[in-house]
């Protein structure tokens, strides 16, 4: 990590939301030399930051906060002070799958507010095309204020991927749109003082946006095309996850995507939402966004219902069985929950009426069970939801050991002929 530096730029930032996107953003901005506010609702967050503590579970972003200098608040008149406002808040999906931008439009009306003649706001959460005109634009020019005269407005979508000690918030590619030519030159130049990588203008603030909605659709679709080739496999006796190793051999025009008990994160069981529903509106119906979604809404009770099938081997049944369920993070060796399909398996599991038992590292507080060894005692079965280093490098031995009957590898992630070989039930997703 750089050592901490003066601010020496004449402009402000101002970053909404201090999340998985926004508070990088905001270390990163700090350590490139701009005076840096955060806005957040929560006060204890908003302490934590000022403390130099992150409120997010992340040791690289624990010493980078103590490097650095931000200004946490919730106080949108730090607005007024500011010469560029990057908005980097959550858009999520209800219970019905409808996006929800009540988040967009509470930062954006605490922008218009405070907004200033000459500032740049940046959206950078996920949006379907046309949020940024047809949502943000209206309420910020209720300001009195002109876009595009008295101000600009551009999307620079996110790209962050949490865990990853490859691409970071310093080194992945951006593109960006603007309602201008103008303001797409002037934030193009601000990304491109903090970013280590490539900053690829667009000619349209609606192809900003769909970019992102189209990156993570694409790894959605592809993702369903594997967990329905799981499921008709498992039907005719072949193991998929070897196959895919055999047709990644082929140098071109294949990409390997892996099946599993589910999609989860903020991103891939959102974003295809978004456009699906932009695009009704627009009296066009995306019936292969729709069917990928489905069909990856569908495998934690699918892997549920592996569970049953093992069980059934060996006549028992999921009710009154002690079955651990390990992991609720919903991608591997990071501390987020968000729509992680470990929520989903837990609830079909809870219809069926077995004792369980939870153990995440990362949520100690959610974990029924302090630590791996004691959940392993206590259960007949597991099912592995998430693939933390520690479950992968378990002791496979201490399954037997434990008298472990039954082990669904939701991940594919653990030696399945040792495990056969232990004299124990494995059940893999298109295994």
């Amino acid at each position: 990590m750089k050592k901490r530096v003066k601010n020496k730029k004449k402009e402000v930032v101002a970053i909404i939301g201090l999340g998985y996107v926004g508070l990088p953003l905001a270390c990163l901005c700090a350590e490139k030399s701009y005076k840096v506010y955060g806005l957040g609702k929560d006060r204890k967050k908003i302490n934590l930051v000022n403390k130099g503590i992150s409120p997010i579970a992340d040791e690289e972003l624990d010493e980078w906060l103590r490097q650095v200098k931000i200004e946490a608040t919730t106080d949108y008149s730090v607005i007024k002070k500011s010469n560029i406002i990057v908005v980097c808040v959550p858009t999520p999906v209800d219970e019905q799958y409808n996006p929800d931008l009540k988040p967009v439009i509470s930062a954006t009306e605490g922008i218009r507010k405070n907004l200033k003649k000459g500032s740049l706001v940046i959206m950078e959460s996920t949006v379907n095309p046309g949020v940024c005109e047809e949502v943000m634009l209206p309420i910020l020019e209720k300001s009195g204020l002109k876009a595009g005269r008295d101000f600009d407005l551009a999307h620079c979508p996110e790209r962050i991927n949490p865990g990853d000690p490859k691409w970071n918030v310093r080194n992945i590619p951006r593109c960006i749109g603007a309602l201008t030519k103008k303001g797409c030159e002037r934030a193009v130049k601000f990304y491109k003082s903090i970013l280590e990588a490539a900053v690829t203008p667009m000619k349209s603030l609606k192809e900003a946006e769909a970019t992102k909605i189209i990156e993570n659709a694409f790894r959605d679709i592809n993702i369903a095309f594997v967990n329905e080739l799981a499921k008709s496999f498992e039907k005719l006796g072949i193991d998929l996850i070897d196959v895919i190793k055999g047709a990644s051999t082929k140098p071109f025009a294949f990409m390997p995507h892996w099946p599993g008990v589910g999609v989860g994160g903020h991103c891939i069981p959102v974003d295809p939402y978004y456009l699906i529903e932009r695009a009704k509106m627009s009296g066009f119906d995306h019936k292969f966004l729709k069917l990928a979604r489905d069909i990856n809404n569908s495998m934690p009770a699918y892997t549920v219902e592996k569970l049953q099938d093992a069980l059934n081997q060996i006549q028992k049944s999921v009710k009154g069985t002690t079955v651990g369920v390990l992991g609720l993070s919903y991608k591997a060796n990071v501390g987020d929950i968000r729509e992680s399909p470990s929520l989903k398996v837990i609830k079909y599991l809870q219809e069926l009426e077995p004792k369980i038992e939870i153990y995440d590292p990362y949520f100690p507080d959610k974990s029924t069970i302090k630590n791996l060894d004691d959940l392993l005692k206590k259960c007949q079965a597991i099912i592995l939801v998430t693939n933390h280093n520690e479950f992968v490098k378990m002791d496979l031995a201490k399954l037997k050991k434990y008298g472990i009957k039954v082990v669904v590898d939701g991940r594919n992630c653990l030696d399945k002929e040792k495990i056969e070989k232990l004299g124990i039930i494995y059940k893999g997703i298109g295994r």
